[in-house]
């Protein structure tokens, strides 16, 4: 038995520490927050709760980092430090030349850190991106990834969060590595079209990103803040002998038909705790499971600096109009 710490006791430490509940082969060891009533809440009589992470860390096989994200690169390094595996939640950090250095010092130490990007192990994703890379639609030029949350967070939290890029379209721009493989190139148009706090606040509430990767292919990525018929979650991968699509998940697949509307289908499922639940168990039964044989963790930290590097990349081409080369990994 895996046995596990959440550290953070919000709104995703709480889907983290459920899932761990419910798992197998983990245990929920240790909930660590400063607020102890939500700690308490997600330990759920199963397990201790401590402000210090050092108590937990010498009780526990791995660390689930569901933190706020200035906090992550401290976390990371003391739980690699002490020879811990994590699964930390995205972004790595909020600065690109941190996040590098977070990647030296645990690749020194040989450490084996986890990068949150559920989007990966959503079955309908990874569905297509098997039958991808198995050929179906022969070789892969486009690839179309929208996103659209369902409102806008709070202006504070938009201009603490890192921006619509790194806090929001970075999963879009790891799942077009994904699918594509190393990219060399991006650009970006930002508009500010739901909420003046927001473009106050320094930020956008809605882009278009194009990724070129080495390969020719391209992604475009179309996020947006405000989405009124709920959580647009589309993904199209476009080759040379045909097209895969994953369409929107609603709660049924009930669909009205009558003198005013054909297959008229409910909204959109509400937000990314529902559409993308089996994601996140599919996510740690990964992480449980390298944990368990010492296998490979993907998405690694390499992958979370890289992602980062892409969101980086594509603030700096809306702000300036123009083409941004990148490093490729």
């Amino acid at each position: 038995m895996i046995r596990l710490a959440v550290v953070g006791a919000g709104r995703i430490g709480a889907v983290h520490a459920a899932n761990v509940v419910a798992h197998s082969e983990a245990e929920l060891a240790w909930v660590v927050s400063p607020r102890r009533a939500p700690a308490e809440r997600l330990a759920q009589g199963r397990a201790r709760v401590t402000s210090d992470l050092t108590e937990a860390l010498a009780d526990v096989d791995g660390v689930i980092v569901c933190s706020p994200t200035p906090t992550h690169v401290a976390l990371i390094s003391a739980a690699t430090a002490a020879g811990k595996a994590v699964l930390s939640e995205k972004p790595v950090d909020l600065d690109l030349g941190r996040a590098r250095d977070c990647l030296h010092e645990v690749a020194a130490r040989g450490g084996r850190v986890m990068i949150g990007f559920n989007r990966r192990f959503d079955p309908t994703f990874a569905e297509i991106r098997d039958r991808v890379a198995q050929g179906e639609i022969g070789r892969l030029e486009q690839l179309v990834i929208t996103s659209r949350d369902p409102a806008p967070p709070p202006a504070d939290y938009a201009a603490a969060s890192g921006g619509l890029f790194v806090d929001m379209a970075i999963h879009d721009l790891d799942l077009g590595r994904f699918f594509l493989g190393p990219i060399v190139a991006v650009q970006a148009v930002g508009q500010n079209v739901v909420d003046p706090a927001i473009a106050a606040a320094g930020d956008v509430d809605a882009a278009v990103i194009v990724l070129e990767a080495a390969s020719g292919a391209t992604a475009t990525i179309i996020d947006h803040r405000r989405c009124v018929f709920g959580y647009d979650q589309r993904l199209e991968a476009f080759g040379a002998s045909g097209m895969l699509q994953a369409r929107n998940q609603q709660a049924t697949s009930v669909a009205l038909s009558t003198r005013q509307v054909t297959g008229a289908a409910g909204r959109a499922q509400d937000f990314f705790i529902e559409r993308y639940a089996a994601a996140y168990r599919r996510e740690l039964d990964s992480f449980v499971s390298a944990v368990a044989s010492g296998g490979r963790f993907e998405p690694s930290l390499a992958d979370g600096v890289a992602a980062l590097e892409l969101a980086q990349a594509a603030a700096t081409a809306a702000r300036t109009g123009q083409r941004v080369l990148v490093g490729g990994d």
